[in-house]
């Protein structure tokens, strides 16, 4: 039998959070964990590899639904790479627009911080720039 681990113990050797390990499981990313005969969830280490897995995953900036579509992928003996690689540039192509919004944010918000005089009077281009949205 492989060596299982309560909770605690598989969010501290994923990385991961207890909540967040019990959300994986509530969203189909992680199947339901063996129990104790107390109740606990225990997990093994093909369950700890798994949430290692969706971590990356997470990290880079992958959705819960994209992490199932990887892992779907990842067990699937018929696929292909084409496949993952295509679900990547995918989510490069939202990761540099979301980077080209924040960067026009940042635009607006230094253009306002820097017609601010930020002195006692109670004229401010930042407020001003708000109001004009």
């Amino acid at each position: 039998m492989t060596e299982q681990v309560f909770l605690d113990q598989a969010a501290a050797e994923s990385g991961l959070s207890a909540k967040q390990i019990r959300d994986y499981e509530k969203h189909g990313l992680l199947a339901p964990a063996a129990r104790s005969e107390a109740g606990y969830r225990r997990y093994g280490q093909a369950d700890l590899a798994r949430l290692r897995f969706i971590r990356h995953a997470r990290e880079v900036g992958f959705s819960l639904p994209q992490i199932g579509q990887l892992l779907s992928l990842q067990h699937n003996p018929q696929r292909t790479s084409h496949e993952v690689k295509t679900l990547t540039a995918q989510h490069i192509a939202e990761l540099e627009a979301k980077i080209e919004r924040l960067q026009g944010m940042v635009a607006e918000l230094q253009r306002w911080h820097d017609a601010c005089a930020g002195n006692d009077c109670p004229d401010c281009a930042i407020l001003a720039g708000l109001e004009e949205r």
